[in-house]
């Protein structure tokens, strides 16, 4: 839109951006000399495949370590680690959605597990059809994300807190429901040789995952809605005045969250063939450490689809090889606790120097 002159005045000057000039941070690329920028692009591109190289260093190790080369490397230990992750990394899908916004939602482990009560309850005391059973597992999940949404985006309480309390009010209800015992029987067959069988060598729950990854980066990286949820956890005051609803994009970002949730429900009822009395805590921090650690590469400081990905087979990969090399039980906490420390630190060191907004 040109500027308007006042009669009997000189024309305003125009200033434009130099060509080239980066949009999001107004840097100018071109008239940075070739010396300096190309350190620069090469930092970038060892920061964005850094974790990726980690992992194959970790499968390469493993690999030929005396105490693990014997069965790490097989097709039998890949299946285990793939089909054992389907469900921690649909948590990282859904921990990611309302993070890109700025917020967390520590209830998704909470609600898977209550959603695999919820689907082995369904078949095994009431018999109803399976559809049945994973569209009402979905919907629970949805309900769930729906409230926090609510909470956190209307009545602007904090989602840290909020989320918590959600995951323990779960928690209690999935003991009180179940009285602490597993359901196993009667779980619709179908569900669980679907749940056991594979494709193509891997699992079958691995592609079902894997579509959902898909339509999560197409939500996040191709649509108005997923690069508005990016503007608003850079900075929701800026969004809000440049016209976006925020708190209606929040909300929105928990509902989905919750329905991935309520999805890795019904495929750890599969996985497991029935449900127990878990709280899912022990899922959540794998899939935290997932997602900061996925922060770290492909968009190093920024949460993406694909870099949760390479952070939960980082993961994944490292808690299985030290489990195969005879490491003792306290190793898998303390591996995950640890990587979420290093990875929450990364990825706000480069969310910091990015220049991304809000730490992560």
């Amino acid at each position: 839109m040109s500027a308007v002159q006042l009669p009997g005045t000189d024309p305003a000057p125009v200033t434009r951006p130099p060509l080239g000039a980066d949009i999001e941070t107004g840097r100018d690329d071109v008239d940075t000399p070739p010396a300096r920028r190309g350190p620069s692009r090469l930092l970038h591109r060892a920061e964005r495949y850094t974790l990726l190289a980690l992992l194959l260093a970790i499968c390469a190790f493993f690999s030929v370590f005396p105490e693990s080369a014997e069965t790490f490397p097989t097709a039998a230990n890949l299946s285990i680690v793939a089909g054992n992750q389907s469900v921690i990394t649909l948590l990282a899908l859904a921990l990611l959605l309302p993070l890109v916004s700025g917020h967390f939602d520590f209830s998704v482990g909470a609600t898977a597990a209550s959603s695999s009560v919820l689907s082995a309850v369904l078949m095994s005391r009431y018999d109803l059809w399976l559809p049945w059973c994973v569209l009402a597992s979905i919907v629970f999940g949805t309900v769930v994300g729906s409230v926090n949404g609510v909470l956190v985006s209307r009545l602007r309480m904090n989602s840290f807190v909020t989320t918590l309390g959600m995951a323990t009010l779960l928690g209690g209800l999935i003991q009180w429901y179940t009285g602490g015992q597993t359901t196993t029987s009667n779980i619709n067959p179908n569900l669980v040789s679907f749940g056991s069988a594979k494709w193509l060598g891997l699992p079958r729950l691995v592609f079902v995952v894997a579509m959902v990854l898909v339509l999560g980066w197409y939500l996040l990286a191709q649509t108005p809605y997923g690069r508005s949820l990016y503007a608003i956890g850079a900075n929701p005051r800026a969004a809000e005045l440049v016209g976006i609803p925020v708190r209606s994009y929040t909300a929105r970002a928990f509902v989905c969250g919750g329905a991935v949730a309520g999805l890795a429900g019904v495929l750890l009822t599969a996985r497991t063939g029935g449900a127990t009395a878990d709280n899912g805590t022990s899922m959540l921090f794998p899939a935290l450490a997932a997602v900061f650690l996925g922060a770290t590469a492909i968009q190093p400081g920024r949460f993406n689809v694909w870099g949760t990905v390479i952070g939960v087979l980082f993961v994944a990969v490292s808690v299985s090889g030290l489990t195969l090399a005879g490491a003792s039980d306290w190793v898998n906490p303390v591996f995950n606790g640890a990587a979420l420390l290093v990875a929450v630190a990364l990825s706000s060191f480069l969310a910091n120097r990015r220049g991304a907004g809000r730490p992560l």
